[in-house]
């Protein structure tokens, strides 16, 4: 099948390779010549605009967008004023489901078709192959179906299709329901991510932290004991740890995995300098929660602690100091002594 692949970045390139490795053609454009020359040289067909990409696939073909959120919207609209009725528009980013909506009935009006498909997979994605969440007019999945079958990871290798199977789901690629709902389906996936990265975050931070009983601490009003140091005596391999819940572990999965890999490689992780960025999953999940009330109390606090390993807790942390030495007198430990 013939394919446009609009945005050539960390995801949209690979998705272009791994198609073309299924057979598929793909014309590809993205703001940098260079991105498009490299796919060009492995067999996509380069195009130097937007305009170039839509005559080459026709007015009534299929153009898939691997953009950031902000920028999704304009171009949606651009491509509209390109395309005719029975075209599609695919969005696989990370935008928001309300946008998907009504950008959808807006499509939906001029005949334009409009997927929104929530993709999973990240730079493993070529060898891995792609988990797939998508939403939009059952017709226009149905058309797309070969793509979507070539991205995502396919069966299981040693598995056997299930007899009674419904759905393509154990292909790694669902068809979730209506316009917004592969990315509401997305965006909730993204916000137990958070809540997942952040549990082994902290545990691995607890095992740490086992060999406290072996320092010293400040004898003061401003620092809290250690009572029992004899409990803390443990020098613990992080790296070793990570690695054997890889094998058999209860909470072995994917993201273990690559943990485990960033702790071989530097176990005080000395590349990082512990900044967290949200791109708006985690928001908008919780934003869904509080509305349908559905108590979300980890990934919650996931999110806000994104929050502060950015710095936006310093104004609050400098004023809890402040209420400290106005009611108590209490000096502020300078961080050296901390």
């Amino acid at each position: 099948m013939q394919l446009a692949m609009i945005g050539l970045g960390r995801m949209g390139a690979n998705m272009v390779r791994r198609l073309l490795k299924a057979g598929h053609e793909c014309v590809v454009f993205d703001l940098d010549p260079a991105n498009v020359s490299a796919l060009v040289d492995v067999g996509a067909v380069g195009a130097t605009s937007m305009e170039d990409a839509v005559a080459k696939v026709g007015k009534t073909g299929a153009v898939w967008l691997m953009l950031p959120a902000a920028v999704v919207g304009p171009t949606v609209e651009k491509l509209a004023d390109m395309m005719q009725a029975g075209g599609i528009i695919i969005d696989g980013g990370n935008s928001f489901y309300h946008d998907d909506i009504d950008r959808g009935e807006a499509l939906a009006a001029r005949g334009i078709n409009y997927l929104d498909v929530g993709t999973s997979g990240g730079v493993w994605g070529l060898d891995r192959g792609y988990c797939l969440m998508i939403g939009g007019p059952v017709e226009a999945v149905k058309r797309l179906d070969a793509v979507f079958a070539a991205l995502a990871p396919g069966l299981d290798r040693g598995a056997v299709p299930p007899v009674d199977a419904q759905s393509t789901a154990y292909l790694g690629y669902l068809h979730c329901g209506p316009t917004g709902a592969g990315h509401y389906t997305k965006m909730v996936h993204n916000g137990i991510e958070y809540g997942v990265m952040a549990a082994y975050a902290e545990g691995i931070n607890i095992l740490k932290a086992a060999n406290e009983g072996k320092g010293t601490r400040e004898v003061d009003a401003e620092t809290t004991p250690l009572r029992h140091p004899k409990y803390y005596q443990f020098d613990i391999d992080l790296s070793e740890v990570a690695e054997v819940w890889r094998h058999g572990s209860v909470i072995g999965s994917w993201l273990l995995d690559l943990t485990a890999q960033a702790l071989k490689a530097d176990e005080g992780l000395t590349g990082f300098g512990g900044r967290v960025s949200d791109s708006g999953e985690g928001r908008w999940t919780l934003q869904a929660a509080i509305e349908t009330g559905v108590p979300a109390p980890v990934l919650s606090s996931a999110l806000f602690g994104r929050f502060s390993s950015r710095g936006e807790s310093e104004f609050a942390d400098r004023l809890l100091s402040a209420m400290r030495l106005a009611f108590g007198g209490h000096l502020e430990k300078p961080e050296s002594d901390e």
